[in-house]
């Protein structure tokens, strides 16, 4: 699903969230405090109060798929609690979800191949 690499875009609401809300009310969110389509080919990325959990909504082209994860004896990372929208890289969303600093990555700078002749 959320692969690094992925052509997929990943977006992170950096408000936290009622953890109550199932697909439709997460969809919902997306259209209204987003302003993004829950039905586009994204991955739309929600943090609980508590930092500890995370929900994570993606529309497969048949249905939407909802992701919960609660962490057990610590929190996840989060970006600073503004109003909007965030948009991160598969790799960023890799290491957030295992638990880990998403913001200590770099991206390695890549190199034109030398075309001998």
């Amino acid at each position: 699903m959320i692969v690094p690499g992925a052509e997929l875009k990943i977006y992170i609401a950096t408000r936290p969230l009622d953890f109550r809300c199932g697909h439709d009310g997460l969809a919902a969110k997306v259209q209204e405090m987003l302003g993004l389509d829950p039905f586009s080919s994204a991955a739309y990325v929600f943090r609980s109060k508590r930092a500890d959990g995370i929900k994570i909504l993606v529309w497969d082209r048949t249905g939407l798929v909802l992701v919960h994860k609660r962490l057990e004896g610590c929190k996840l990372v989060w970006p600073k609690i503004a109003d909007g929208v965030m948009r991160i890289s598969s790799a960023m969303f890799a290491a957030l979800f295992e638990g880990l600093d998403w913001r200590l990555l770099r991206p390695e700078e890549a190199r034109r191949p030398q075309i001998a002749g």
